[in-house]
């Protein structure tokens, strides 16, 4: 019996994708929910794993093609039971033993023969059969994982074989990469953002002092408790939504020609990655505490990383706030993700002078940025803003104890 392997439902606000990468190919044996293709949508990375245990007969979508959900991408010929089980006698049986270190490990053949094609160290492979036994699935998901220069392997190769080299009148070597769909769709978004919203930008610093005196002192016990570091978003984030909670319009949107005002707090944090920049979303970050904030954010980085996060991750979020300081930046104007209507920009901490009193002195400063559709907020209002971010930042005591 042949089966259609079909593109999975897309998000309502998602058209169509890409085919990235197929990982098994015509003729190959697949077993029930194995990983056969990978496909792009302009957020995230999709799986397509197999319905069951088959032949895949025909790719019907190469890797490029555009497609849209519920379309055939691969005819797989079912596989009856006997066909299932004979398959997982020929491939586990005689498993090769392989002393490295003193370390016994467990290769199957298949496993063998795709680690010396690839020129793959089998230490480096995670093995997830019975007793640590490295499996053929376990190395095609070690390739897979592995990125090539700073982009995953999928991505590589697309470009590999989309890139084109030429030469100018004067022999000077050029290379034309088609965008990636993630890329494309950030392109379209900002641009989109400064041609549909009134963008002004207004800046402040900030004395950091008082946050790195308090991290200082607590960082090391609140890493042996929470299991995670201290960092500085969480505080920003606290204190974002303080100044959120005073000035609504900032965690408004604007819809038609209404104005949408949240009664909650989904703060985006601008991450990023080898792919491209996106803005993962903390939900309800109003009720967090700083341990679960710093773990939302290192669990969304790391998925980032790994191009797994959900289309769920990305949705939504009423504020966002970017780190453009951990790149050395010293000041910048962040551009609106849409449909919020505020973004607050972070930037370095560089030791500068300030008057305090009669004295002047070194401090760790801070300019801060932000990014706001004046269609709905005034320009007092984004000041004031800053001011409380700014406040609530210089005494960060008051704002954790809540007055």
């Amino acid at each position: 019996m042949s089966i259609d392997v079909k593109v999975p439902e897309l998000p309502e606000s998602i058209a169509d994708a890409e085919v990235l990468s197929w990982h098994k190919q015509a003729g190959d044996f697949v077993k029930r929910d194995e990983l056969l293709v990978d496909i792009e949508t302009d957020k995230v990375v999709l799986d397509v794993p197999a319905p069951q245990d088959g032949v895949l007969m025909k790719i019907v979508e190469p890797q490029g093609a555009t497609v849209v959900a519920g379309q055939v991408l691969a005819v797989l010929k079912a596989a009856d039971k006997k066909e299932s089980v004979a398959h997982n006698v020929t491939e586990k049986p005689t498993p090769e033993t392989v002393d490295i270190d003193d370390a016994s490990i467990v290769i199957t053949p298949s496993a063998k023969k795709l680690l010396e094609k690839n020129n793959i160290d089998s230490v480096k492979v995670k093995g997830s059969g019975r007793g640590g036994r490295i499996l053929k699935e376990d190395v095609l998901r070690y390739l897979n994982t592995q990125t090539a220069a700073s982009q995953t392997e999928a991505e590589a190769v697309v470009e590999k074989q989309s890139s084109a080299l030429s030469a100018d009148a004067n022999g000077r070597i050029e290379k034309r990469v088609p965008m990636t769909r993630l890329r494309a769709r950030v392109a379209e978004r900002l641009l989109d953002a400064q041609h549909n919203a009134a963008i002004l930008t207004t800046f402040n610093e900030v004395n950091m002092q008082p946050v790195m005196d308090l991290r200082k002192k607590y960082k090391d016990a609140f890493e042996k408790r929470y299991q995670v570091k201290l960092g500085f978003m969480s505080f920003f984030i606290k204190a974002v939504i303080e100044a959120l909670k005073k000035f609504p319009a900032v965690n408004a949107s604007i819809d038609g020609n209404d104005i949408v005002y949240h009664g909650f707090f989904d703060i985006g944090v601008a991450v990023s990655s080898d792919r491209g920049l996106v803005v993962p979303v903390i939900r309800n970050a109003d009720q967090l505490s700083l341990a679960q904030i710093e773990q939302a954010i290192v669990d969304y980085a790391a998925k980032a990383q790994s191009s797994s996060l959900s289309i769920e991750d990305l949705q939504g979020g009423t504020f966002t706030v970017s780190n453009g300081g951990v790149f050395g930046s010293m000041l910048s104007t962040p551009i609106l993700n849409p449909p919020q209507s505020g973004i607050l920009g972070m930037h370095k901490i560089q030791m500068r002078p300030v008057v305090e009193g009669d004295n002047i002195v070194a401090r760790p400063m801070m300019y801060l940025a932000l990014s706001y559709d004046h269609r709905i907020i005034d320009g007092r209002e984004a000041v004031q803003f800053l001011v409380t971010l700014k406040d609530a930042l210089e005494d960060p005591a008051r704002m954790i104890i809540g007055i």
